[in-house]
């Protein structure tokens, strides 16, 4: 693949908010490039700087306009794309001032797909498998505008935090209420 080309169609991809992309994104594409070639394309671009591999398989472009604020949610929806996942446990605690600590560079996430912990450039993925009903999750979820991902309510996030066995000490239960 011609860099010139590889530009374009990350520019075109940018332009439809699309910034993190998996290897099978790219390989569609790239339709032209066969497995190996793309391998080799790939490794290219992140030693050009054209691209930034952030986890095994994950693919962001640097230079992207589209690029938010909450670029590791992104990442972590790209990771779980077939699944429902929403931040809960101790980054949304954290948020609703119920603990004090703040997860530096690390984001709490329940997810109906495989648990995992992904170290990114932009923080840690800490991924939490829960067995809950998709509607139970959208009824204790909210969508909140220019976030990737839904959020817990803070009475779900309690709940989550609990039910995986986490430190609960840190919790001020003023602030449950």
């Amino acid at each position: 693949m011609q860099k010139i080309d590889a530009l374009n169609t990350l520019k075109d991809l940018d332009r439809r908010g699309v910034y993190v992309l998996t290897k099978a994104d790219l390989a569609k594409a790239f339709p032209d490039e066969e497995e190996k070639t793309l391998e080799k394309s790939l490794q290219r671009l992140v030693s050009d700087g054209i691209l930034e591999r952030v986890t095994k398989g994950i693919y962001l472009n640097p230079m992207a306009t589209s690029k938010k604020s909450h670029v590791v949610e992104d990442i972590a929806a790209v990771l779980r794309r077939s699944h429902l996942s929403y931040v809960s446990m101790e980054s949304m605690l954290s948020e609703y001032g119920v603990i004090s600590q703040v997860p530096v560079r690390r984001v709490t996430i329940m997810t109906t797909g495989a648990k995992g912990t992904y170290n990114t450039p932009y923080g840690t993925i800490e991924f939490t498998h829960t067995k809950r009903r998709l509607v139970e999750i959208i009824r204790r979820t909210a969508i909140v505008k220019n976030r990737p991902l839904r959020i817990a309510l803070k009475a779900a996030a309690v709940q989550d935090l609990v039910r995986a066995g986490r430190n609960t000490g840190m919790m001020n239960m003023a602030e449950i209420e």
